[in-house]
């Protein structure tokens, strides 16, 4: 399993993108900023919201530098089907990474062994292929692809500017903080 702050061992999957199965690698996307995010399966409940929701923000991803990968543990194929037939997931441009063997889930530690599934986890890996964010739910509970672009925005502004972190809630544009002690008990 992979833990925050450590490099993320390449992996292969096949994906489904733009009415094309391909298989990718992380390694295709060094020098790139890479947000996965896991889900249960296809033809779900709560799955096609979150990723309609990563879908609308997509180009903002693509803005920011990074290139989002969806995964479960269905097959490309499910993920065409899927695509095909419902409209959340008709608005999905970014890949659709099938994970049917549990390998890449189980090295982000998020496969269900009694279920074959994936709980819901969203990583962002920096273009060096260091692992940033770790985000684990429950199956039940939705995530906000709103908040995980502003956690790659963070990501990539403390990446760009090493001796500043951001603070709660921070955005592009708002303040930072330079660690220090003069900052001890002061906030």
């Amino acid at each position: 399993m992979v833990k925050v702050g450590q490099k993320v061992t390449d992996f292969k999957m096949a994906a489904f993108q733009n009415d094309e199965i391909k298989d990718i690698h992380l390694s295709d996307f060094k020098g790139k900023w890479v947000v996965l995010v896991f889900y249960p399966a296809d033809f779900t409940f709560v799955c096609p919201t979150e990723l309609e929701d990563v879908a609308a923000l997509y180009p903002q991803f693509q803005a920011a530098g990074a290139e989002v990968i969806s995964v479960s543990t269905d097959t490309a194929f499910v993920h065409k089907a899927w695509h095909d037939t419902s409209d959340a997931i008709g608005k999905v441009d970014y890949l659709m990474g099938a994970d049917p063997t549990g390998s890449v889930s189980q090295l982000f530690d998020v496969y269900i062994d009694e279920e074959g599934l994936a709980l819901r986890g969203t990583f962002i890996i920096d273009p060096k292929g260091i692992l940033k964010t770790a985000e684990i739910h429950d199956l039940g509970i939705g995530r906000s692809a709103a908040e995980t672009l502003r956690k790659l925005n963070a990501a990539k502004f403390v990446y760009e500017h090493g001796d500043q972190v951001c603070p709660a809630n921070w955005a592009p544009g708002a303040d930072t903080l330079t660690p220090g002690l003069d900052l001890v008990g002061k906030i």
